[in-house]
Protein backbone atom coordinates (compact mmCIF):
# COMPACT_ATOMS: atom_id res chain seq x y z
CA UNK A 1 0.00 0.00 0.00
CA UNK A 2 2.55 2.65 0.74
CA UNK A 3 4.05 1.83 -2.73
CA UNK A 4 0.61 2.50 -3.80
CA UNK A 5 0.08 5.66 -2.15
CA UNK A 6 3.55 6.77 -2.83
CA UNK A 7 2.87 6.43 -7.06
CA UNK A 8 -0.14 8.44 -6.22
CA UNK A 9 2.19 11.26 -5.60
CA UNK A 10 0.54 11.82 -2.26
CA UNK A 11 3.75 12.87 -1.26
CA UNK A 12 3.42 16.30 -3.36
CA UNK A 13 -0.05 17.53 -2.05
CA UNK A 14 1.45 20.43 -0.12
CA UNK A 15 0.63 21.26 3.74
CA UNK A 16 -3.01 22.34 2.91
CA UNK A 17 -4.17 18.77 3.78
CA UNK A 18 -1.35 16.73 5.04
CA UNK A 19 -2.30 13.50 6.65
CA UNK A 20 0.15 14.24 9.05
CA UNK A 21 -1.84 17.03 10.91
CA UNK A 22 -5.64 15.44 10.47
CA UNK A 23 -6.96 14.91 13.22
CA UNK A 24 -7.67 11.15 12.59
CA UNK A 25 -3.87 10.09 12.16
CA UNK A 26 -3.46 7.07 13.45
CA UNK A 27 -6.41 6.42 14.68
CA UNK A 28 -8.54 3.06 14.38
CA UNK A 29 -11.64 3.41 12.60
CA UNK A 30 -14.48 1.43 12.55
CA UNK A 31 -16.60 1.18 9.74
CA UNK A 32 -20.23 -0.66 10.06
CA UNK A 33 -21.74 -1.35 6.66
CA UNK A 34 -25.59 -0.95 6.50
CA UNK A 35 -25.62 -1.99 2.43
CA UNK A 36 -28.15 -5.04 3.85
CA UNK A 37 -29.96 -2.81 6.19
CA UNK A 38 -30.31 1.12 5.05
CA UNK A 39 -29.55 -0.11 1.47
CA UNK A 40 -32.24 -1.94 1.11
CA UNK A 41 -34.19 0.84 2.03
CA UNK A 42 -33.46 2.40 -1.47
CA UNK A 43 -35.99 2.63 -4.34
CA UNK A 44 -35.04 -0.20 -6.60
CA UNK A 45 -32.69 -2.09 -3.93
CA UNK A 46 -33.98 -5.85 -3.23
CA UNK A 47 -31.79 -9.18 -2.31
CA UNK A 48 -32.57 -11.96 -2.37
CA UNK A 49 -31.32 -14.70 1.36
CA UNK A 50 -28.29 -16.33 -0.72
CA UNK A 51 -27.92 -12.67 -2.07
CA UNK A 52 -27.74 -11.28 1.37
CA UNK A 53 -25.20 -14.22 2.56
CA UNK A 54 -22.60 -13.79 0.11
CA UNK A 55 -22.67 -9.89 0.20
CA UNK A 56 -22.16 -10.52 3.45
CA UNK A 57 -19.08 -12.59 2.96
CA UNK A 58 -17.72 -10.10 0.43
CA UNK A 59 -18.13 -7.34 3.24
CA UNK A 60 -16.34 -9.35 5.67
CA UNK A 61 -13.29 -10.21 3.69
CA UNK A 62 -12.89 -6.63 2.67
CA UNK A 63 -12.72 -5.76 6.44
CA UNK A 64 -15.80 -3.73 7.51
CA UNK A 65 -15.83 -4.31 11.71
CA UNK A 66 -19.81 -4.36 11.63
CA UNK A 67 -22.60 -5.68 9.00
CA UNK A 68 -25.67 -4.24 10.08
CA UNK A 69 -29.15 -6.37 8.73
CA UNK A 70 -33.08 -5.61 9.84
CA UNK A 71 -34.81 -9.01 10.57
CA UNK A 72 -37.72 -7.33 12.01
CA UNK A 73 -38.66 -6.62 7.99
CA UNK A 74 -39.89 -10.11 6.56
CA UNK A 75 -38.70 -13.43 7.87
CA UNK A 76 -36.45 -13.40 4.71
CA UNK A 77 -34.35 -11.04 6.86
CA UNK A 78 -35.10 -12.82 9.55
CA UNK A 79 -33.55 -15.83 8.22
CA UNK A 80 -31.03 -13.95 6.80
CA UNK A 81 -29.95 -12.61 9.93
CA UNK A 82 -29.55 -15.97 11.65
CA UNK A 83 -27.72 -17.24 8.77
CA UNK A 84 -25.04 -14.23 8.93
CA UNK A 85 -24.83 -14.99 12.59
CA UNK A 86 -23.86 -18.77 12.07
CA UNK A 87 -21.44 -17.82 9.28
CA UNK A 88 -18.93 -17.61 11.77
CA UNK A 89 -17.70 -13.98 10.18
CA UNK A 90 -15.43 -11.72 11.78
CA UNK A 91 -17.81 -8.82 11.21
CA UNK A 92 -20.54 -8.35 14.31
CA UNK A 93 -23.27 -9.16 12.87
CA UNK A 94 -25.54 -6.10 14.27
CA UNK A 95 -29.29 -6.96 14.18
CA UNK A 96 -31.54 -3.82 13.92
CA UNK A 97 -34.75 -3.00 15.21
CA UNK A 98 -37.09 -0.19 16.71
CA UNK A 99 -36.74 0.28 20.08
CA UNK A 100 -39.82 -1.84 20.70
CA UNK A 101 -39.60 -5.09 22.89
CA UNK A 102 -40.92 -7.09 19.94
CA UNK A 103 -38.36 -5.87 18.12
CA UNK A 104 -35.77 -6.81 20.56
CA UNK A 105 -37.43 -10.26 20.56
CA UNK A 106 -36.97 -10.76 17.40
CA UNK A 107 -33.08 -9.81 17.57
CA UNK A 108 -32.85 -12.42 19.81
CA UNK A 109 -34.78 -15.04 17.73
CA UNK A 110 -32.00 -14.38 15.41
CA UNK A 111 -29.32 -15.45 18.14
CA UNK A 112 -27.66 -12.28 17.28
CA UNK A 113 -25.52 -10.72 20.15
CA UNK A 114 -25.61 -7.21 19.40
CA UNK A 115 -28.89 -4.65 18.84
CA UNK A 116 -29.06 -1.84 17.27
CA UNK A 117 -32.39 -0.07 18.04
CA UNK A 118 -33.52 3.37 17.74
CA UNK A 119 -36.29 6.19 18.31
CA UNK A 120 -37.12 9.22 17.21
CA UNK A 121 -35.85 12.39 19.17
CA UNK A 122 -36.80 15.24 17.48
CA UNK A 123 -39.79 17.61 17.71
CA UNK A 124 -40.50 17.18 14.02
CA UNK A 125 -40.56 13.29 14.07
CA UNK A 126 -42.26 13.23 17.66
CA UNK A 127 -45.47 14.93 16.79
CA UNK A 128 -46.00 13.99 13.36
CA UNK A 129 -44.45 10.78 13.43
CA UNK A 130 -45.40 9.09 16.35
CA UNK A 131 -47.20 11.33 18.07
CA UNK A 132 -46.77 11.52 21.29
CA UNK A 133 -43.99 14.23 23.57
CA UNK A 134 -40.47 14.00 24.41
CA UNK A 135 -41.28 12.70 28.23
CA UNK A 136 -42.94 9.71 26.84
CA UNK A 137 -40.11 9.25 23.79
CA UNK A 138 -37.57 8.83 26.57
CA UNK A 139 -39.61 6.58 28.47
CA UNK A 140 -39.88 4.23 25.68
CA UNK A 141 -36.29 4.55 24.83
CA UNK A 142 -35.03 3.45 28.53
CA UNK A 143 -37.38 0.18 28.47
CA UNK A 144 -35.90 -0.66 25.15
CA UNK A 145 -32.49 -0.77 26.38
CA UNK A 146 -33.14 -1.86 29.69
CA UNK A 147 -34.97 -5.07 28.02
CA UNK A 148 -32.68 -5.84 25.89
CA UNK A 149 -29.88 -5.51 28.31
CA UNK A 150 -31.63 -7.76 30.65
CA UNK A 151 -31.82 -10.39 27.68
CA UNK A 152 -27.95 -10.26 27.51
CA UNK A 153 -27.51 -7.99 24.31
CA UNK A 154 -24.83 -5.98 23.85
CA UNK A 155 -26.66 -2.88 22.33
CA UNK A 156 -26.67 0.31 19.85
CA UNK A 157 -29.31 3.17 20.49
CA UNK A 158 -29.91 5.37 17.79
CA UNK A 159 -31.07 9.38 18.30
CA UNK A 160 -32.84 8.87 15.09
CA UNK A 161 -33.43 13.04 13.53
CA UNK A 162 -30.90 13.83 15.90
CA UNK A 163 -29.83 16.93 13.81
CA UNK A 164 -32.78 18.72 14.13
CA UNK A 165 -33.35 17.96 18.19
CA UNK A 166 -32.16 20.46 20.19
CA UNK A 167 -28.53 19.72 22.04
CA UNK A 168 -29.86 20.11 25.65
CA UNK A 169 -32.94 17.04 24.73
CA UNK A 170 -30.41 14.89 22.73
CA UNK A 171 -27.91 15.35 25.87
CA UNK A 172 -30.52 14.44 27.95
CA UNK A 173 -31.78 11.30 25.95
CA UNK A 174 -28.02 10.46 25.22
CA UNK A 175 -27.48 10.38 29.22
CA UNK A 176 -30.55 8.44 29.69
CA UNK A 177 -30.02 5.51 27.49
CA UNK A 178 -26.15 5.22 28.57
CA UNK A 179 -27.30 5.15 31.82
CA UNK A 180 -29.76 2.59 31.13
CA UNK A 181 -26.83 0.35 29.55
CA UNK A 182 -26.27 0.82 25.91
CA UNK A 183 -23.27 0.07 24.79
CA UNK A 184 -22.69 2.91 21.55
CA UNK A 185 -24.73 5.54 20.93
CA UNK A 186 -25.56 6.62 17.30
CA UNK A 187 -25.94 10.35 15.90
CA UNK A 188 -27.65 10.10 12.90
CA UNK A 189 -28.03 13.30 10.22
CA UNK A 190 -31.39 11.76 9.32
CA UNK A 191 -32.65 14.33 6.36
CA UNK A 192 -28.95 15.37 5.28
CA UNK A 193 -29.86 18.81 6.92
CA UNK A 194 -26.06 19.31 8.66
CA UNK A 195 -23.15 21.04 7.29
CA UNK A 196 -19.59 19.65 8.38
CA UNK A 197 -18.62 22.51 10.80
CA UNK A 198 -22.35 21.96 12.23
CA UNK A 199 -22.15 18.35 12.42
CA UNK A 200 -18.81 18.13 14.24
CA UNK A 201 -20.66 20.75 17.00
CA UNK A 202 -23.18 17.88 17.31
CA UNK A 203 -21.30 15.25 17.70
CA UNK A 204 -18.44 17.11 20.12
CA UNK A 205 -21.33 18.48 22.40
CA UNK A 206 -22.41 14.01 22.81
CA UNK A 207 -19.21 13.24 23.22
CA UNK A 208 -18.53 15.72 26.26
CA UNK A 209 -21.70 14.17 27.49
CA UNK A 210 -21.32 10.52 27.36
CA UNK A 211 -18.47 7.73 28.12
CA UNK A 212 -19.88 5.15 25.64
CA UNK A 213 -18.42 5.08 21.94
CA UNK A 214 -19.96 6.93 19.73
CA UNK A 215 -21.58 6.15 15.67
CA UNK A 216 -22.06 8.79 12.84
CA UNK A 217 -25.01 7.81 10.02
CA UNK A 218 -24.96 10.67 7.67
CA UNK A 219 -27.57 11.47 4.94
CA UNK A 220 -26.57 12.50 1.44
CA UNK A 221 -29.63 14.69 0.84
CA UNK A 222 -27.51 17.57 0.26
CA UNK A 223 -24.10 15.61 -1.29
CA UNK A 224 -22.67 16.34 2.21
CA UNK A 225 -22.43 12.74 3.69
CA UNK A 226 -18.93 12.38 3.81
CA UNK A 227 -17.81 15.24 4.68
CA UNK A 228 -20.36 15.28 7.79
CA UNK A 229 -19.65 11.80 8.69
CA UNK A 230 -15.89 12.63 8.19
CA UNK A 231 -16.69 16.06 10.86
CA UNK A 232 -18.13 13.08 13.18
CA UNK A 233 -15.35 11.17 13.49
CA UNK A 234 -12.96 14.59 14.19
CA UNK A 235 -15.44 15.15 16.59
CA UNK A 236 -15.23 11.96 18.53
CA UNK A 237 -16.89 9.00 16.66
CA UNK A 238 -14.98 6.05 16.45
CA UNK A 239 -17.72 4.33 13.97
CA UNK A 240 -19.01 5.31 10.72
CA UNK A 241 -22.07 3.47 8.65
CA UNK A 242 -21.62 3.17 4.96
CA UNK A 243 -23.21 1.75 1.91
CA UNK A 244 -21.50 0.00 -1.32
CA UNK A 245 -22.88 2.86 -3.64
CA UNK A 246 -24.28 4.81 -1.21
CA UNK A 247 -27.39 3.01 -1.62
CA UNK A 248 -29.94 3.67 0.85
CA UNK A 249 -33.24 5.58 1.30
CA UNK A 250 -34.07 8.74 -0.36
CA UNK A 251 -30.04 9.86 -1.41
CA UNK A 252 -28.77 7.64 -0.07
CA UNK A 253 -25.89 7.89 2.69
CA UNK A 254 -22.04 7.64 3.35
CA UNK A 255 -20.30 5.97 -0.29
CA UNK A 256 -18.10 3.18 1.58
CA UNK A 257 -15.11 3.27 -1.33
CA UNK A 258 -14.89 7.21 -0.73
CA UNK A 259 -15.16 7.05 2.79
CA UNK A 260 -12.06 3.70 3.05
CA UNK A 261 -10.44 5.78 0.55
CA UNK A 262 -10.36 9.21 2.32
CA UNK A 263 -9.89 7.96 5.68
CA UNK A 264 -6.97 5.80 4.18
CA UNK A 265 -5.06 8.43 1.85
CA UNK A 266 -6.09 11.92 2.80
CA UNK A 267 -6.45 11.76 6.99
CA UNK A 268 -4.19 8.96 7.84
CA UNK A 269 -6.57 7.13 9.77
CA UNK A 270 -6.31 3.13 10.62
CA UNK A 271 -8.48 0.41 9.36
CA UNK A 272 -8.66 -3.44 8.45
CA UNK A 273 -9.85 -2.69 4.74
CA UNK A 274 -9.08 -4.39 1.84
CA UNK A 275 -9.27 -1.79 -0.47
CA UNK A 276 -8.19 -2.78 -3.77
CA UNK A 277 -10.93 -5.56 -3.62
CA UNK A 278 -13.86 -2.25 -3.33
CA UNK A 279 -14.31 -3.32 -7.46
CA UNK A 280 -14.91 -6.74 -6.90
CA UNK A 281 -17.06 -5.95 -4.08
CA UNK A 282 -19.04 -2.60 -5.86
CA UNK A 283 -19.65 -4.62 -9.30
CA UNK A 284 -20.80 -7.83 -7.45
CA UNK A 285 -23.87 -5.35 -5.65
CA UNK A 286 -24.37 -3.84 -8.53
CA UNK A 287 -24.51 -7.09 -10.73
CA UNK A 288 -27.31 -7.99 -8.19
CA UNK A 289 -29.12 -4.60 -8.65
CA UNK A 290 -28.75 -4.80 -11.98
CA UNK A 291 -28.45 -1.18 -12.31
CA UNK A 292 -25.00 0.80 -12.42
CA UNK A 293 -23.76 4.02 -10.49
CA UNK A 294 -23.07 7.33 -11.84
CA UNK A 295 -20.73 7.01 -14.16
CA UNK A 296 -18.68 9.87 -12.91
CA UNK A 297 -19.28 8.58 -9.51
CA UNK A 298 -15.25 8.93 -7.60
CA UNK A 299 -12.93 5.97 -7.78
CA UNK A 300 -15.46 3.16 -8.97
CA UNK A 301 -17.59 5.12 -11.76
CA UNK A 302 -17.35 3.92 -15.23
CA UNK A 303 -15.12 7.22 -15.89
CA UNK A 304 -13.11 7.48 -12.74
CA UNK A 305 -9.72 6.47 -14.63
CA UNK A 306 -10.84 7.41 -17.71
CA UNK A 307 -8.64 10.19 -19.44
CA UNK A 308 -9.96 12.48 -22.82
CA UNK A 309 -8.52 15.46 -23.19
CA UNK A 310 -5.57 15.96 -25.28
CA UNK A 311 -3.45 17.16 -22.52
CA UNK A 312 -4.29 14.96 -19.68
CA UNK A 313 -3.81 12.12 -22.09
CA UNK A 314 -0.19 13.24 -22.54
CA UNK A 315 0.50 14.12 -18.66
CA UNK A 316 -1.09 10.79 -17.52
CA UNK A 317 0.98 9.13 -20.26
CA UNK A 318 4.06 10.55 -19.43
CA UNK A 319 2.99 10.13 -15.08
CA UNK A 320 -0.58 9.52 -14.20
CA UNK A 321 0.14 11.05 -10.47
CA UNK A 322 -0.27 14.42 -13.21
CA UNK A 323 -4.53 13.52 -12.91
CA UNK A 324 -4.39 10.91 -10.36
CA UNK A 325 -5.01 10.87 -6.57
CA UNK A 326 -4.23 6.99 -6.15
CA UNK A 327 -4.01 4.74 -9.28
CA UNK A 328 -6.24 3.03 -10.24
CA UNK A 329 -5.20 -0.48 -9.24
CA UNK A 330 -5.29 0.82 -5.64
CA UNK A 331 -8.80 0.55 -5.88
CA UNK A 332 -8.97 -2.32 -8.45
CA UNK A 333 -10.27 -0.60 -11.28
CA UNK A 334 -8.30 0.43 -14.46
CA UNK A 335 -7.00 3.11 -16.27
CA UNK A 336 -8.53 3.87 -20.20
CA UNK A 337 -8.05 6.21 -22.58
CA UNK A 338 -10.80 7.90 -24.33
CA UNK A 339 -9.55 8.98 -27.93
CA UNK A 340 -11.64 11.32 -30.41
CA UNK A 341 -12.08 14.79 -31.48
CA UNK A 342 -10.41 16.13 -28.31
CA UNK A 343 -6.91 14.44 -29.20
CA UNK A 344 -3.89 16.10 -28.80
CA UNK A 345 -1.11 15.55 -30.96
CA UNK A 346 0.93 13.41 -28.22
CA UNK A 347 -2.21 10.78 -28.02
CA UNK A 348 -2.11 10.99 -32.00
CA UNK A 349 0.81 9.68 -32.04
CA UNK A 350 0.32 7.20 -29.76
CA UNK A 351 -2.94 6.18 -31.91
CA UNK A 352 -0.49 6.17 -34.76
CA UNK A 353 2.28 4.02 -33.33
CA UNK A 354 -0.30 1.44 -32.21
CA UNK A 355 -1.93 1.28 -36.12
CA UNK A 356 2.09 0.59 -36.64
CA UNK A 357 2.89 3.50 -38.53
CA UNK A 358 6.10 5.74 -37.11
CA UNK A 359 4.68 9.05 -36.31
CA UNK A 360 6.10 12.62 -36.97
CA UNK A 361 5.61 15.76 -35.30
CA UNK A 362 3.89 16.77 -38.54
CA UNK A 363 1.45 13.40 -39.52
CA UNK A 364 0.63 13.52 -35.26
CA UNK A 365 -0.72 17.18 -35.77
CA UNK A 366 -2.33 16.46 -39.25
CA UNK A 367 -4.13 12.87 -37.77
CA UNK A 368 -5.19 14.90 -34.28
CA UNK A 369 -6.30 18.11 -36.49
CA UNK A 370 -8.43 15.36 -38.51
CA UNK A 371 -10.52 13.90 -35.45
CA UNK A 372 -11.36 17.59 -34.62
CA UNK A 373 -12.70 18.00 -38.16
CA UNK A 374 -14.40 14.79 -37.93
CA UNK A 375 -16.68 15.77 -34.59
CA UNK A 376 -17.64 12.52 -34.00
CA UNK A 377 -17.52 12.58 -30.17
CA UNK A 378 -15.51 9.98 -28.32
CA UNK A 379 -14.63 7.41 -30.96
CA UNK A 380 -13.09 4.31 -29.07
CA UNK A 381 -11.32 3.49 -25.70
CA UNK A 382 -8.22 1.75 -24.44
CA UNK A 383 -7.46 0.15 -21.43
CA UNK A 384 -4.17 0.83 -20.49
CA UNK A 385 -1.88 -1.85 -19.21
CA UNK A 386 2.30 -1.87 -19.29
CA UNK A 387 3.35 -3.06 -22.49
CA UNK A 388 0.99 0.34 -24.02
CA UNK A 389 2.78 2.83 -22.04
CA UNK A 390 6.28 1.21 -23.66
CA UNK A 391 4.26 2.29 -26.19
CA UNK A 392 3.61 5.83 -25.65
CA UNK A 393 7.10 6.23 -24.84
CA UNK A 394 8.80 5.19 -27.99
CA UNK A 395 5.91 7.49 -29.81
CA UNK A 396 7.25 10.46 -27.82
CA UNK A 397 10.54 9.86 -28.82
CA UNK A 398 9.30 9.19 -32.41
CA UNK A 399 8.40 13.04 -32.05
CA UNK A 400 11.92 14.30 -30.47
CA UNK A 401 13.64 12.97 -32.96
Amino acid sequence: MDQQMDRAGLGHSGDYNSASTSLLAGRRIHILDSTLREGEQGAGVSFTKRQRLQIAWMLDYFGVDAIEVSPVISESHMESCSEMVKAGLSAQIVAHGRALRQDIDTILQCGASYGAIYHSVSDIHLRYKLKVDFEEALRRGVDAVEYAKAHGLRLRFTLEDASRTSVDRLIEYAKAVEEAGADRISIPDTVGVMTPGGMYKLVRAVRQSVKVPLDVHCHNDMGLSLANALAGLEAGADQVHATVGGIGERSGITDLAQLAVALTVIYGAQMNARINMLKDLYDLVFGYLGFRPSPFMPLLGENAYKHKAGTHIAAVLSNPIAYEVVPPRFVGAKRKLVFGELLGKNGAAFFLKLMGLEPSDASARAFADAMKRLQMGDMFELELDERLERLFMESQRNLEG
